[in-house]
């Protein structure tokens, strides 16, 4: 017959609930009781039910991690970090891909308020009311939920200005854009709007393609933006995946990389896939990982959080400029 906690009590020489605090890792038991009570646990091969402790403390130790697609490399890099870093705290994570399916998004939500899941990181690409978020631990990456919905982001406006005046310092001057818009409300906008101060600054024309795209469409999107602008000698693109589409079409045309067009991309830093050495702004994907679980922890124990947290991107010179 397995043990129960009442056995475990007597052969430790405590209470049940001295037990049950023990399980339940909770700091008021002293360390030698505590010592105690697990050797009796061992000793007696005594497997509590953590699942049950946890419910009865309401949580679940459990976050939701929800992104597009899984097979970018971004994602999955992100995806890596979180899972390690919310193992640190205690937490297991669910990973969901919700690309086209907004349910699975509102699923997740209705989870945190049934509390079958105590929070989530989100990388959305679809809007939420905020009666449906409301009071539910959610930490987003770039995109906005609303005033005080914390998200984690990178300087996604100096960091393109800087890449922009690379291309003009490299002799660049038909430097076009090309972008993923997102449909909710999003710091990556910053990206457009920094390459066109910057164009305007330097009194340079104005030529972007900035859709609202699927993961799977760039080489759609990088054929249109030549046939518009045959002549650039310049681009910088939004994303990892629209940067290596542009570089094929480019080729495909009879155009030589970095001689006739040279290319700079948001991300693109990634060791593994980043076999032609794209020059880049590279963001802090694992910091960025790891601080928006430290703040979606911080959320689910009810503390104050910044609402919004930058993090400094770095500048990858490659093969795709001078």
């Amino acid at each position: 017959m397995a043990a129960t906690i009442k056995d475990v009590a007597e052969f430790a020489g405590v209470g049940i609930g001295t037990v049950s605090r023990v399980i339940n890792e909770e700091k008021s038991v002293k360390p030698a009781t505590r010592e105690k009570v697990k050797s009796a646990m061992t000793t007696l091969q005594f497997s509590p039910n953590k699942m049950a402790a946890k419910l009865r403390k309401n949580e679940t130790r459990i976050i939701a991690l929800l992104v597009p697609v899984i097979n970018h490399p971004f994602f999955a890099k992100f995806a890596y970090y979180v899972e390690d870093e919310a193992d640190k705290f205690g937490y297991s994570t669910i990973l969901v891909s919700s690309q086209q399916r907004v349910q699975k998004e509102t699923d997740i939500i209705d989870r945190i308020h049934r509390r079958e899941v105590d929070g989530a990181v989100f990388v959305t690409h679809f809007s939420h009311g905020e009666e449906e978020l409301k009071d539910c631990p959610i930490v987003s990456i770039d995109r906005h939920f609303g005033d005080d919905m914390p998200f984690v982001t990178s300087d996604n406006y100096s960091a393109t200005c800087r890449a922009v005046e690379y291309l003009l310092e490299k002799g660049c001057k038909n430097i076009g854009y090309i972008g993923s818009k997102p449909v909710v409300f999003s710091e990556v906008m910053e990206r457009e709007r920094a390459y066109r101060d910057t164009m305007d600054k330097h009194n340079l024309p104005v030529k972007a393609v900035n859709e609202i795209i699927l993961h799977g469409e760039e080489q759609n999107v990088a054929r249109d933006f030549l046939d518009k602008y045959p002549d650039i000698d310049g681009a910088f693109a939004s994303g990892y995946s629209l940067a290596q589409s542009l570089y094929g079409e480019l080729l495909r045309r009879g155009k030589r990389i970095p001689e006739d067009v040279q290319i700079v991309s948001y991300d693109g830093a990634f060791s593994q896939w980043n076999d032609r050495g794209m020059t880049c702004v590279e963001q802090p994907v694992e910091e960025m990982a790891r601080e928006v679980v430290r703040i979606l922890i911080k959320k689910i124990k009810g503390e104050n959080v910044e609402v919004r947290t930058e993090l400094k991107t770095t500048f990858v010179k490659g093969a795709t400029t001078k």
